[in-house]
């Protein structure tokens, strides 16, 4: 289930990138095209069978996706508090940066996942979808975030 659960949080990821460079789109539009997109190439790959979300995955994901946009802007004050410590704003950091920290973060706060499996499951989204020097800032931020709880 953890690899299931880690694919369903690359897919919120990449929804909130897309809501990020899309302002103003209605998150369940960013959802519904989402999965279109993802349908639409799974059968450019042959319509491989089961790489599709379904169920309680689908679930989990769009949980994450609609959590985050839904208290955008707590989870924002949030992240720049901790990211001014660092001498960052959130306006520097990437899109797929904010996108990790705004799942970890709404995830530590709205869930009972495990700080440690947060933390550790952020880390390596970003490292997979940014840089490796990414990591240590996403870790900070969301280690300075479950502290202050």
């Amino acid at each position: 289930m953890n690899t299931i659960r880690r694919r369903a949080r690359e897919w919120a990821v990449q929804m909130l990138a897309a809501a990020d460079l899309n302002p103003g789109e209605p998150p369940e539009t960013i959802v519904e095209k989402f999965w279109e997109q993802l349908k639409t190439l799974d059968a450019e790959d042959g319509g491989v069978e089961g790489k599709l979300p379904r169920g309680r995955v689908r679930k989990f994901a769009e949980a994450r996706v609609l959590g985050v946009l839904g208290s955008l802007p707590e989870i924002d004050a949030a992240i720049v508090k901790f990211l001014s410590e660092s001498g960052w704003s959130i306006d520097r950091l990437g899109t797929v940066e904010r996108a990790v920290l705004r799942v970890g973060i709404w995830e530590l706060a709205n869930t009972d996942t495990p700080i440690g499996i947060v933390m550790n499951e952020a880390i390596d989204i970003c490292n997979w979808f940014s840089t490796p020097k990414s990591r240590s800032l996403v870790n900070g931020v969301l280690d300075r975030y479950a502290k202050s709880r």
